[in-house]
């Protein structure tokens, strides 16, 4: 799966994307990430990506122009856009970004993630993509957090980039939206007192299941 992040701030993917499971998944050739200088698609000789805004008040607006530009770059507008290449704008103004959201969108061969800066972006922008999506309900200096964890949530449902396909089968909101993953413990066995359950010791695969199901952390409200 081809991932192309549209920014101002290339340098803020570096050691992210380089680093542990999206590393080991780049190079076994599951995952691709193009970075995309969006002051590479402008114009002027000062590379302006934002202005002010129309009507007066705070803040500067991220222009129509490079966006358009770089999405034309990549054969990313319509009509003539794959429908196996989706396009996301990520805005406070988009729908809320779940697990569930994860799983849709890797039916993708490809997405396009454009990230804002600033007051926001003009908003003929919306015209050019398919979908627009929030990471939740606060506001960020950017676009680029919201692009890696939409990256990073889609990148380890792809077969084998976790390792054990079983991996994400039993993860917090793998089955719903409304419970999160069991306790975990590991070694030692006794930690001041505080031990491990013990049937989690006794290597009956089926009660381990049962007590696991039976622990399922409700989700916080």
């Amino acid at each position: 799966m081809r991932f192309d992040i549209l920014t101002i701030f290339p340098n803020i993917f570096d050691s992210y994307l380089n680093e542990s499971i999206l590393k080991r998944a780049q190079k076994a050739g599951l995952v691709e990430f193009q970075i995309h200088d969006l002051r590479r698609f402008t114009k002027d000789k000062h590379k302006t990506t934002d202005d002010r805004p129309y009507g007066g008040g705070p803040g500067m607006v991220m222009k129509v122009e490079p966006i358009y530009s770089a999405l034309k770059s990549l054969a990313a507008l319509p009509p003539k856009k794959s429908r196996s290449h989706g396009v996301i704008l990520l805005t406070p103004q988009g729908r809320i970004f779940s697990q569930a959201e994860a799983k849709r969108l890797i039916k993708f061969k490809r997405l396009t993630l454009i990230c804002g800066h600033y007051e926001g972006f003009d908003e003929r922008i919306r015209d050019y993509v398919d979908e627009q999506i929030s990471i939740g309900d606060y506001v960020l200096t950017g676009g680029e957090l919201p692009a890696m964890v939409i990256v990073d949530a889609i990148s380890r449902l792809i077969p084998g980039v976790l390792g054990d396909a079983d991996s994400s089968k039993d993860e917090s909101f793998s089955k719903d939206q409304k419970t999160l993953e069991y306790p975990h413990y590991t070694r030692p066995e006794n930690f001041l007192g505080q031990r491990v359950p013990k049937i989690l010791l006794s290597g009956n695969h089926a009660q381990i299941a049962a007590w696991r199901n039976k622990h399922l952390r409700k989700k916080p409200t």
